[in-house]
C-alpha cells in the first residue's frame, strides 16, 4: 500500500482491490474515508479502529466493506 495525501481530507493509501481504489482512517475522530474505483469518495463516521484494522488486513477488501461497513455506519458522500 502506498500513501496518497488528499487536500482537506484524510490521507489515503492505495490498495489492491477491484472495488476500492484507496482508503484512510482518522483515529482521532473515528472516520473512515474510502475512494472507490468509480472515483466516488465516501466518509464513514464512528468507525472503530478494529474495523479499520480488519479492513486493511482483509483478503477481499470489497467483500469486507460490503459485509461489515456498507449501511452499518453513518455516511457522507464527499464526491
Amino acid at each position: 500500500m502506498r500513501a496518497v495525501k488528499q487536500a482537506g481530507g484524510i490521507a489515503r493509501e492505495t490498495v489492491d482491490s477491484s472495488v476500492i481504489q484507496a482508503m484512510g482512517y482518522d483515529d482521532d475522530h473515528a472516520l473512515l474515508e474510502i475512494e472507490f474505483v468509480s472515483g466516488d469518495v465516501y466518509r464513514y463516521l464512528f468507525v472503530p479502529r478494529r474495523v479499520w484494522t480488519e479492513l486493511r488486513n482483509a483478503p477481499s477488501k470489497g467483500a469486507y466493506f460490503s459485509n461489515m461497513i456498507r449501511e452499518k455506519f453513518p455516511t457522507a458522500r464527499l464526491t
